[in-house]
């Protein structure tokens, strides 16, 4: 049974404790609750070389159970993809991330994107472009610039679909595409996480928080 269908069941042997009027009032994020309160079936056959649950789970603690399961293969399979497959690439990896999409539960910028309005350097050279290609995914790609490029590098039309980049399946390819193009296993190789920051960031935003991420992140993948 897989995932969809484990929840669908459980929402169905809930609902039947409630009336009419309280099945509308239950809604999904509640349901997801109430899953997480039951026994999980074990929904993933986790890579040996790639994070674990219960590791993803140290690192990212607000993350719900369901959405460990349904990221954590995806995660790994874009580390495997773009060569973050030693516990330093991983650790300064994971920690952005952690950071950049509030340990994995924003796939989308809050921000409505005005701000990047007619930023040429991203791109960026038509009305509109600013909220067009706000930050999306867990390293928060942003601009035309950004979008048309990994979407050529990855075979998916992102520059004409730019929502497209918020989906998971989507959105840990271009984290790790855009981590491969800033060259930052490199960096990650040799510890330097705060020039790892500049390059994602373009400046040290949020750095006390990414060096918290970073270090549990170490601890947790046995880096002394």
């Amino acid at each position: 049974m897989d995932l969809a269908d484990w929840i669908e069941n459980l929402f169905e042997n809930v609902m039947e404790h409630f009336s009419p009027l309280q099945h509308q009032a239950l809604v999904p994020q509640q349901v997801q609750q109430i899953a997480e309160e039951k026994q999980m079936p074990q929904l993933v056959d986790l890579k040996k070389d790639g994070l674990t649950d219960e590791q993803l789970k140290k690192i990212m603690p607000l993350l719900s159970t369901v959405k460990r399961s349904l990221y954590l293969p995806l995660l790994n399979a874009a580390m495997e993809e773009f060569e973050i497959n030693t516990p330093l690439r991983m650790a300064a990896f994971v920690a952005q991330l952690s950071h950049e999409s509030a340990q994995l539960r924003y796939f989308e910028e809050i921000a409505s994107g005005k701000a990047y309005e007619g930023r040429k350097d991203l791109g960026n050279v038509f009305a509109g472009d600013g909220e067009k290609y706000k930050g999306r995914g867990p390293i928060q790609l942003t601009g035309r610039m950004n979008y048309r490029d990994a979407g050529k590098e990855l075979n998916i039309e992102l520059e004409a679909n730019p929502i497209l980049a918020a989906a998971p399946e989507v959105g840990f390819r271009t984290a790790g595409w855009f981590w491969k193009r800033k060259a930052l296993n490199s960096l990650a190789d040799v510890g330097e996480f705060k020039a790892i920051t500049k390059k994602i960031n373009g400046g040290f935003n949020g750095l006390e928080e990414r060096i918290k991420y970073y270090t549990v992140a170490k601890s947790v993948l046995g880096i002394v």
